[in-house]
């Protein structure tokens, strides 16, 4: 068992899941329950699965948890998509978040596989 703030990936994850709570502030009201909302959950499920998975007794089940973080991960990058398309987000600051998003995906990837070792 460690400590989820000692992870490198944790970190950059709670980062951006607090850049996505920033950026969404000034979403129209009428998104609230939607784009906003889920997007939100998306980018918090992230450190969630991050930090629930180091207390799990083994390094399959930290996987599994690193596989549901990506997958919020990925549900996040669509999202962020949508937002720049519908016009909420702008350009840059989609580009900005979707290189943060894709340090995250790089850093899950690289752990999954180090557990799979």
């Amino acid at each position: 068992m460690q400590n989820f703030r000692d992870l490198k990936v944790w970190g950059k994850a709670h980062t951006l899941a607090l850049a996505v709570y920033r950026a969404t502030e000034t979403f129209p009201a009428a998104e609230r329950f939607g784009i906003t909302s889920q997007m939100r959950r998306a980018a918090v499920s992230v450190p969630t699965n991050i930090a629930e998975g180091c207390v799990r007794g083994t390094d399959a089940d930290f996987s599994r948890f690193l596989h549901v973080a990506m997958g919020s991960a990925s549900e996040v990058e669509y999202l962020l998509l949508l937002s720049r398309d519908l016009e909420p987000m702008t350009t840059v600051l989609h580009d900005e978040l979707s290189v943060d998003l894709q340090e995250v995906k790089r850093m899950l990837t690289a752990l999954i596989a180090r557990l799979k070792s």
